[in-house]
């Protein structure tokens, strides 16, 4: 029967509809469906706080109250905050820039699992979906940065050429959160527990990207990294830190003199270094990660 079946589909030209296509006939099906990309976000963004009263103007507050909860624990309580200038645009762009990352792999790591009845009734690149996710992630992010420059400026950072090198920033991060969010995607596909554990996952590395904290400044201070200097190299190399504080390089003028002179760390080369290669690992890596087990989502 299985043959008859078979040779049927051969001589009607017909073909298994969830088949993985060649990679470049991939590429460019996914490259046809930006605009959905972009129109799926754009929806995603604005049904997200359709029951809350105050709509999407949480995107904004979110944010603001993460760095205020931040600032009052760790700068003020713990004292996190002693020796680095302007402090709270500080820790503003390092909440925002590591939030940026974190909502894109949190999210996408639900992106196949969430849209199954989407995935079982259409014919599409699954890729789409945690593309759309990291798209909702960099409109918020967009929005956001309203608040963000809002802050620098009034706090006296002043307009210089200096900030334009944040746009390669950004982008090299986005890069990087749709490699990982498709990474994310499939192993969240398969395994549900994944996104239960990523919350302590993402927590974690908070803790260890210098979001709340000035990385360079514990570097001369602390024994323990002065006495195993590889571990330093190593949270040096922790791409949400690299993405977090080449930003702060790029709108804080004042941080970025005081990581210069007084810490005595002149280059940002390493940093552009691990941005630039970070990047292109997860985004070339992560595409073809999520690409190989495309016929596999939505079965069972």
């Amino acid at each position: 029967m299985n043959e008859t079946l078979a040779a049927y589909a051969v001589r009607y030209g017909l073909r298994q509809s969830a088949a993985r296509p060649p990679l470049r006939s991939y590429i460019k099906s996914v490259w046809a469906r930006r605009n959905f990309i972009w129109a799926f976000a754009s929806a995603k963004n604005i049904s997200m706080y359709t029951d809350s009263r105050l709509g999407q103007v949480w995107q904004l507050l979110t944010p603001i109250l993460n760095v205020s909860v931040y600032y009052l624990i760790f700068g003020v309580l713990l004292g996190t905050k002693r020796g680095v200038p302007d402090f709270i645009p500080f820790l503003v762009t390092g909440v925002f820039m590591f939030g940026f990352t974190q909502r894109s792999i949190t999210s996408g790591s639900k992106s196949v699992g969430d849209n199954l009845s989407l995935i079982r009734a259409l014919h599409f690149p699954r890729a789409t979906l945690p593309l759309a996710i990291a798209t909702v992630e960099l409109q918020q992010l967009l929005l956001s940065l309203v608040v963000l420059l809002a802050i620098v400026f009034g706090f006296g950072e002043p307009i210089s050429f200096h900030m334009l090198l944040f746009v390669p920033v950004l982008l090299l991060q986005l890069m990087f959160n749709v490699g990982m969010s498709m990474v994310m995607a499939r192993l969240g596909a398969f395994n549900r527990d994944v996104t239960q554990l990523l919350p302590f996952v993402m927590r974690t590395w908070l803790y260890l990207s210098g979001v709340i904290f000035s990385l360079p400044q514990l570097l001369q201070r602390s024994h323990v990294l002065k006495d195993n200097p590889w571990l330093g190299e190593i949270l040096k190399a922790n791409p949400a830190y690299v993405y977090v504080e080449l930003s702060r390089h790029t709108m804080l003028g004042e941080y970025r003199d005081y990581v210069h002179t007084t810490l005595h760390m002149h280059s940002t080369t390493q940093l552009w270094f691990y941005a630039l290669a970070w990047s292109a690992i997860a985004l070339v890596g992560g595409f073809l990660i999520f690409y190989s087990a495309e016929e596999r989502y939505g079965r069972g």
